[in-house]
């Protein structure tokens, strides 16, 4: 007889909750919390009013279900971002999640220093998102190599970390979201081409954070 294969779904979810107990282990307690208090909340609340709202009684476990996952979902992104927090380049991972209609380069510059300026284009106009300290002579370089190449086009600068002027990287991707729109979709494809063109970091970086203590080679 064929063993059954467990649904990829559910081996998503089992690797996702392995990930995250142990930056969370009030996760293994806060689900379950989370399923007994809502079922038992709309449960009795069904059988109290009656009527139509007996049928809310009948589906609690599945309102528990829902809000308990929910509950994960924030967990785990959360501890996501934690895990990730202060390492070079990770910022540019979080930034590969932003959804369609952005374009992100990655490490356009770099430093022995392990500081690093990620790229990014849509309807704002160009993102330079900075893993520096403010000062840092790479920003000036980013800056007047995009404006070299962009013209009138805006350029936002973000600095990612904790600490005045800076943003956590768990509200990167929002950040970018809010800045103000001054480009066309058709655009920001063309500046996107454009940019490419040119060309971006020409050192062969590794996808999501660099390992600390990693070397990087004179440019």
């Amino acid at each position: 007889m064929a063993k059954l294969r467990t649904p990829k779904w559910m081996i998503s979810i089992r690797e996702t909750y392995r990930l995250t107990k142990p930056v969370d282990p009030a996760i293994r307690w806060i689900l379950p919390l989370t399923f007994l208090a809502v079922t038992g909340a709309l449960l009795a609340l069904g059988l109290l009013l009656g009527g139509f709202w007996i049928s809310l009684a009948v589906t609690s476990w599945a309102w528990g279900l829902l809000a308990m996952t929910f509950v994960f979902g924030r967990r785990a992104e959360r501890a996501a971002y934690a895990q990730i927090d202060g390492m070079p380049g990770a910022a540019a991972q979080v930034l590969g999640t932003l959804k369609a209609g952005w374009f992100t380069a990655a490490a356009v510059e770099v430093n022995r220093n392990q500081e690093l300026v990620h790229r990014v284009v849509g309807r704002p106009g160009v993102i330079l998102v900075v893993e520096a300290e403010r000062g840092s002579s790479i920003v000036q370089t980013a800056l007047t190599k995009t404006q070299r190449w962009v013209g009138e086009i805006p350029i936002h600068t973000i600095y990612v970390g904790h600490g005045e002027g800076k943003t956590p990287i768990a509200k990167l991707n929002r950040t970018v979201m809010k800045l103000p729109k001054a480009l066309r979709p058709a655009e920001v494809t063309e500046l996107r081409r454009k940019l490419e063109a040119v060309g971006g970091s020409a050192l062969p970086i590794p996808k999501g954070p660099m390992p600390k203590g990693m070397r990087v080679p004179r440019r």
